[in-house]
């Protein structure tokens, strides 16, 4: 029998992501399994691939994410971004998500463990405009978005961090919930989405996103 509704859009998910007193340093910040981010994307059978983690301070938003399995390298072309391997995350720092349009406070940032600089070698890290936005956030300044990223034999390591002067609105003081969706795109793998799938415009309405819940336990 082929399903008529997808699982996911049955639901809007809500997850914690965990506060950590550090959330990026010169050195890699290990982020236990409380900080695990869920994929309720294995309610329609899909692949989990990817292990992808999230913490949060007043300084921004740091995540991880470790993709094992592969045989192929991955491809990743800063040029192509988003047709790259690799991680792009949804946030709206007022979780209005019973809008279908983007505001100001919504933001799409795209994390590629290699594709970059002159080589092609090194990680990448861009924003990138929302379609349809009703208004785009603030852009950001070069070298504003963190990323550093480890390359093994059958997949890699992500590591990278939106801080707070790259998220427009972000005031965990006043705001506790985010809009938050993430996936994680393999040419090889298939995609790891937070819940619903391609079938879907996540890229583009706020409405099929999901709330993260700033929490300090």
């Amino acid at each position: 029998m082929s399903t008529v509704l997808s699982p996911p859009f049955l639901f809007q998910f809500s997850v914690p992501l965990r506060y950590s007193a550090k959330i990026w340093s010169d050195k890699s910040i290990p982020f236990g399994e409380e900080y695990r981010l869920q994929s309720f994307g294995h309610l329609e059978g899909k692949r989990q691939f990817a292990d992808v983690r999230a913490a949060w301070n007043e300084r921004g938003i740091a995540f991880t994410v470790d993709v094992a399995g592969k045989r192929q390298a991955a491809w990743c072309r800063e040029s192509r971004a988003v047709e790259s391997d690799g991680l792009q995350i949804w946030l709206d720092t007022r979780a209005t998500t019973n809008v279908h349009r983007a505001t100001k406070f919504c933001h799409r940032y795209v994390f590629l463990p290699t594709g970059g600089g002159h080589s092609l070698r090194e990680p990448a890290a861009d924003q990138l405009l929302i379609n349809r936005a009703r208004e785009n956030a603030k852009p950001i300044r070069p070298g504003e978005l963190r990323i550093r990223s480890l390359m093994k034999a059958d997949g890699y390591r992500l590591e990278c961090c939106v801080p707070a002067t790259a998220l427009t609105g972000y005031d965990p003081s006043e705001y506790d919930r985010i809009g938050f969706y993430y996936a994680v795109m393999d040419r090889e793998l298939g995609w790891q989405n937070f819940s619903v799938g391609t079938q879907f415009p996540f890229d583009e309405d706020p409405s099929t996103w999901g709330i993260g819940e700033l929490v300090r336990d």
